[in-house]
């Protein structure tokens, strides 16, 4: 995998992934920016989000679950010095669909968690606590 980071003026950067699609990062105003894009520990923690909703969709759906709303809701805090890493994050997910469980939600959310979910074993790695919770609607 390979991205390439452009800058662009001021503190926007222009972000192009291997696959060919790009994301504008740019800082607020009070950083030089132009508040146009998100920050870079904002694309962080979209990242984490991404890579668990799609373990979490793609789990249910191998289990023959036909889920037809998932979005998570994240919630992170900062270190207050630099560098100001992420010390914790919570994952919320919210499912919604036909024939979903308590039970079978939480094994969904439980394996992305554990073993699927490459962002979360990264960044949980590196001394960030993880948590999470769901509800099934």
């Amino acid at each position: 995998m390979r991205a390439v980071v452009k800058w662009v003026d001021g503190v926007m950067f222009l972000g192009e992934s291997d696959s060919g699609h790009a994301v504008v990062m740019d800082g607020a105003e009070q950083q030089g920016g132009r508040n146009i894009g998100p920050r870079p520990m904002e694309l962080i923690l979209i990242g984490l989000g991404g890579c668990a909703s799609f373990d979490v969709v793609s789990i249910l759906q191998k289990g023959r679950r036909l889920p037809v709303e998932c979005y998570t809701e994240l919630e992170a805090s900062r270190a207050d010095a630099v560098p100001a890493v992420f010390t914790n994050i919570h994952l919320h997910f919210v499912v919604q669909g036909n024939d979903l469980s308590d039970k079978v939600v939480k094994r969904a959310v439980e394996l992305s968690a554990q073993k699927y979910c490459s962002a979360s074993i990264m960044l949980g790695a590196a001394g960030v606590e993880i948590t999470h919770s769901y509800a099934v609607s």
